[in-house]
């Protein structure tokens, strides 16, 4: 079980990803070598085909979604259910109760009475099992054996619609989520994090924090629990995934049969609604001093919701996997100049603002200058000659060749389809590739300008006592240098467009 509290963690340093449940969207080396001469072919529209036709979907009178993808390669089922809840639907007293209720899930409920009775059940049934919970998601899934499809959805629903909530499990259960958070805390990058995304979600920075604060947690009751069943555990919030060996008539009348039942309830998020984040009104520093060998810094910035810019998402997978190929000028100027030990760009997708992060680790002597290359880069992100036509194809195919090949393992690409179902809706996961094939230049440079260029972003850098003293590293001093730098771009911006335009005026 897993609160998912890396999802705005510092990412790895030596790739620039798209954080989501569809993992790291960059290939290996080796990977990107061996398709070589398919690089400037698009994905054919078969492949973009298959994407619709590998699962099967029905919604049920209770508004229960319901999704099925058949694969007899293994006698193995995985169930899965998501619902639309996490630290969005949460305000400052609930922070973090959605992790806690997914462990309060796998207790005892109306048919099983107690967690060994649960567990007891499970080890009959043959489950491995798990749940995470994130921003915009909460999921809980099983894999058991084909045979055991029908008890194991049987199993599932009861624990979904009649849980316990017994007290003295929920007062131990409030003390693992507390260890969880003591786990987290011993990270220095979750300190890092923690001070930035205080000041980039400055309105509502519990909405964005899934593992959630101490306070609420050591303060949650059983009266909270069942309030968010009620609200959040409706079949009109939720979706079922089957997937595995089955076929996949005989899933969707089984899940009817058992799932049908479950009532209908008011939508959740017209009873609590999810307020908007409001832009940033101006540019914000953080230092944050712990011990790490060597000093970190990170732009921050409000990036686009998947529901209102869906092409900016799409741009953002496309420039970001430019931008970690060796070849790339980000990489030549950062990486290979020996300016950092590594950097990296992150978009995480969202329906409400997903953040934009470029991170960079350096030795202390180069961090000052580390910062104003960042910079100056990200200002050349929408230069028309910043990466090339063969990098951008590249990109494209090599993107929708990895999100095929994520397919492949059918438990992974469950969660993977339920978090888009969750974040995005299913019509956007399904054209996904072609979405992707049909990214441009000039939506690159939207991308960038709209969400990235000039715009205003959270800067913070984590490093030892001894290299913030060496560095007189403040957060007066990062805003120093950000305007300078700023000031620098603004007055080369005439000189660059005129050279771009071949010095005609």
């Amino acid at each position: 079980m897993d609160s998912n509290p890396g999802e705005g963690m510092t990412p790895p340093l030596n790739a620039i990803t798209r954080c989501s449940s569809r993992a790291a969207l960059v290939l290996a080396g080796a990977l990107a070598l061996s398709l070589t001469p398919a690089l400037h072919a698009p994905a054919s529209a078969q492949q973009t085909q298959e994407a619709g036709e590998l699962m099967e979907s029905r919604t049920l009178d209770n508004g229960l979604d319901v999704l099925v993808i058949p694969d007899p390669s293994v006698p193995i089922v995985t169930i899965e259910l998501t619902v639309k809840n996490g630290a969005y639907t949460e305000t400052p007293e609930l922070n973090g109760l959605s992790h806690l209720y997914e462990h309060m899930f796998f207790k005892g409920n109306a048919v099983i009475p107690n967690q060994e009775a649960y567990l007891e059940r499970m080890r009959e049934l043959g489950i491995v099992f798990n749940g995470t919970t994130s921003s915009e998601r909460v999921n809980y899934f099983f894999t058991l054996p084909a045979d055991n499809l029908q008890p194991g959805l049987e199993f599932m629903y009861d624990a979904t619609v009649s849980p316990n909530f017994d007290e003295a499990e929920f007062a131990r259960e409030k003390e693992v989520v507390l260890g969880e958070a003591d786990r987290a805390e011993s990270s220095p990058y979750y300190w890092l994090n923690r001070g930035v995304e205080s000041l980039l979600w400055y309105r509502y920075p519990a909405r964005k924090d899934p593992l959630g604060s101490r306070e609420a947690i050591t303060a949650a009751t059983v009266a909270q629990m069942t309030r968010m069943k009620e609200l959040y555990y409706v079949p009109n919030n939720s979706v079922i995934m089957v997937a595995g060996d089955v076929e996949p008539a005989e899933a969707f009348a089984t899940v009817e049969s058992i799932f049908g039942k479950w009532e209908r309830g008011p939508d959740p998020f017209e009873v609590e609604p999810v307020p908007p984040h409001p832009p940033l009104e101006g540019d914000a520093f953080v230092v944050v001093e712990r011990e790490v060998q060597m000093p970190v810094f990170q732009l921050n910035w409000h990036g686009p919701s998947v529901g209102e810019d869906p092409v900016a998402t799409h741009a953002a997978d496309v420039l970001s996997f430019i931008l970690s190929q060796p070849t790339s000028r980000f990489y030549k100027e950062l990486i290979d100049s020996q300016l950092t030990l590594g950097a990296s760009l992150s978009y995480y997708t969202q329906a409400f603002t997903g953040p934009i992060s470029l991170t960079a680790q350096t030795l202390p002597d180069t961090f000052y200058a580390a910062l104003e290359a960042a910079l100056i880069e990200v200002s050349r992100f929408a230069d028309p000659d910043y990466f090339t036509d063969e990098q951008l194809e590249a990109a494209k195919t090599i993107l929708a060749v990895q999100e095929i090949y994520g397919r492949e393992q059918t438990s992974s690409f469950a969660h993977t389809v339920t978090f888009w179902w969750a974040v995005a809706g299913l019509d956007y996961y399904r054209s996904y590739i072609a979405d992707l094939q049909a990214i441009t230049r000039d939506d690159i440079a939207n991308y960038v300008r709209t969400y990235l260029e000039g715009q205003p972003m959270v800067v913070g850098a984590l490093a030892s006592p001894a290299h913030i003293e060496e560095l007189g590293l403040s957060e007066e001093r990062l805003q120093e240098v950000v305007e300078r730098v700023r000031a620098r771009i603004a007055e080369d911006a005439p000189q660059a467009t005129e050279a771009r335009q071949g010095g005609q005026p």
